[in-house]
């Protein structure tokens, strides 16, 4: 039986975040899973005894709705509060859609997620330089790659400070387990397909949204992913800065809305419509995610029709179609950058969208002045006997004239167009270099050194910093916790608690790795600088913990190394090897 420290109990019998009836125990499975034993105690300031289960209700689109804790609860919202939280937050919105329309025109036309098109229609009418299309794409696989990379590797879990040292072993061992089961749900999901989606939206747009709801049992996975559309959402951000507060709009026909929500309560009106005759008839629902504002913990759920009058109104009884409760939110909104007062994000492609529009408009002219320089400009004597407009500029034509006339002059171009090709140089290179094009490339190509390499991807970390670290807080960490929270919930994993002080979670992405490789890199450096100085320098430097110190740096599996053996065990074999040598 593993225990924590006595500063460990202390804390949770405190209420560290806010629960003071809970506090966990950790110990080893007998079959080596991680098992948490909850407590409960008694809390003078609190009645209510709270108890942390693995089995508390969650609603999703997957037909296992949780029971409505809060049916009849009059603490829920009432649906015109919800609506005109919705209005007020759309009035938000609408300045942003005409700037997102022309970032998607221009950057990335396959996928508006601004607008609504007609599936299949043509989107590139408009596009003549690929440049900015390219980039786009160009660094959304780098996010991908740098951030969470599909071969995985890019989290951890690592016991928390206040652990005890007898306990790290065991909990260390449980965790790595609960790591791999955690990636291979991840592996075998559609989670690369959607993620690299919503970073296209990320660097497009500033601001993405990744749904993760929980599938069925038949499912090779146990997590279903989806990049929404900015066009379906409406967000508002708190106090703290969180833009979990998310209503979502969609078009749905009757089937569709039992798709999502099985246990949804459908008005009479619409259950007796015939489809047959009138076509899979679509109503307007919203789906309103909202943290409670009462101090309990979780997000409320309520879906209700958007129309509040007019053909498809309902009653005030019949226009809420489920209520619900998420503990945890399956909406994962990010953003890449946020200025004061803003609730929406800000992209590379917004700050380069003047180069781009500028370079899509000079190709066009390009190309204008291209063809007229092959087809050319020409003028004719009106003598009654040449009519122009019956002649092709086609090889092989020939053009009657009168006797005596002179037939058709080309007109000479007033001016050349050389001065394009410098000018969409210069505008493809900021492109380029405002979309980190040039800089999250290939880091090690032929003819670079190490040296080089490094001071590169130093570079990348330097200019990704602030973005990175938005990203852990809105994206990585609400994954994480989301994701472990479904596998509890399916019994998979216990309720593993990422809180600093029995679990930590650790970023171990390529990007996150860069610092600790620049310092191993400097360390080596010094190295080898110490060497130069002779053996009684080198005498100075503990090698082993200087090599297990760059294996950590570099990430290399403890496995790989020796263990680093007690001082007393060190000093007793070292007598017995003297031992051993002698004749």
């Amino acid at each position: 039986m593993a225990r924590r420290s006595k500063r460990t109990r202390h804390n949770g019998a405190s209420g560290r975040g806010g629960n003071a009836a809970v506090h966990a125990s950790i110990r080893a499975g007998e079959n080596g899973g991680i098992g948490l034993e909850h407590h409960q105690t008694k809390d003078t300031t609190n009645a209510n005894t709270v108890t942390n289960t693995v089995g508390t209700s969650q609603a999703g689109s997957t037909g296992v709705a949780g029971q409505s804790k809060a049916s009849g609860d009059k603490r829920e919202i009432s649906i015109p509060a919800l609506r005109h939280r919705y209005q007020k937050a759309l009035g938000q919105r609408r300045t942003w859609l005409a700037h997102w329309q022309e970032c998607y025109e221009f950057a990335l036309p396959q996928r508006n997620g601004a607008a609504t098109q007609a599936s299949g229609s043509k989107r590139l009418d408009r596009v003549f330089d690929s440049t900015a299309p390219d980039a786009v794409e160009q660094l959304a696989a780098s996010l991908m790659a740098e951030i969470t990379p599909p071969a995985g590797g890019w989290f951890d879990l690592d016991p928390g400070g206040n652990v005890a040292d007898e306990d790290r072993q065991v909990l260390t061992a449980q965790l790595r387990r609960a790591v791999r089961i955690l990636q291979g749900h991840f592996d075998r999901s559609n989670f690369a397909v959607e993620m690299h989606q919503a970073f296209l939206d990320l660097v497009t747009a500033g601001t993405a949204c990744l749904r993760l709801e929980s599938d069925d049992f038949k499912s090779p996975s146990a997590f279903r992913f989806a990049a929404v559309p900015l066009r379906d959402l409406v967000f508002e951000e708190r106090a703290n800065g969180k833009m979990d507060a998310v209503f979502r709009k969609m078009d749905l026909t009757r089937s569709d809305i039992f798709a999502n929500w099985p246990n949804a309560k459908l008005p009479m009106a619409v259950k007796d419509s015939d489809d047959a005759q009138t076509g899979e008839k679509r109503y307007g629902v919203i789906e309103a995610v909202m943290p409670y504002a009462d101090g309990r913990q979780g997000y409320c759920l309520c879906v209700f029709f958007a129309d509040a009058t007019g053909e498809n109104s309902m009653s005030t009884g019949d226009e809420v179609l489920l209520r619900d409760h998420f503990d945890v939110s399956p909406y994962i909104a990010f953003r890449w950058m946020k200025a004061p007062g803003e609730v929406y994000g800000r992209s590379p492609v917004m700050k380069a969208l003047p180069d781009i529009k500028t370079a899509n408009k000079v190709v066009e002219l390009v190309l204008k002045n291209a063809s007229i320089a092959v087809t050319g400009i020409w003028q004719a004597d009106d003598d009654g006997v040449l009519n122009p407009a019956t002649i092709r500029l086609v090889p092989g034509t020939i053009i009657p004239k009168a006797v005596g006339s002179a037939g058709l002059k080309p007109l000479d171009a007033p001016g050349r167009f050389d001065v394009s090709d410098l000018v969409l140089s210069d505008l493809r290179d900021r492109i380029r270099r405002c979309l980190l094009a040039d800089r999250l490339g290939q880091v090690d190509q032929p003819g670079m050194t190490a040296t080089e390499v490094l001071e590169r991807a130093s570079e990348n970390a330097r200019l990704l910093g602030a973005t990175y670290g938005r990203l852990q807080a809105e994206l990585l960490y609400p994954l994480i916790r989301r994701a472990l929270f479904i596998l509890a919930k399916r019994g998979e994993l216990p309720d593993i608690p990422i809180d600093g002080d029995v679990v930590v979670l650790r970023h171990a992405a390529p990007l996150a790795q860069l610092p600790k490789r620049v310092q191993a890199a400097q360390a080596l450096d010094w190295l080898s600088r110490i060497a130069g100085l002779g053996p009684d320098a080198m005498n100075e430097v503990d090698v082993p913990a200087m090599v297990h110190w760059l294996a950590d740096q570099f990430g290399v599996p403890d496995h790989l190394l020796r263990p680093v053996l007690p001082p007393e065990i060190q000093a007793f074999d070292g007598p017995v090897s003297d031992m051993q040598e002698a004749p």
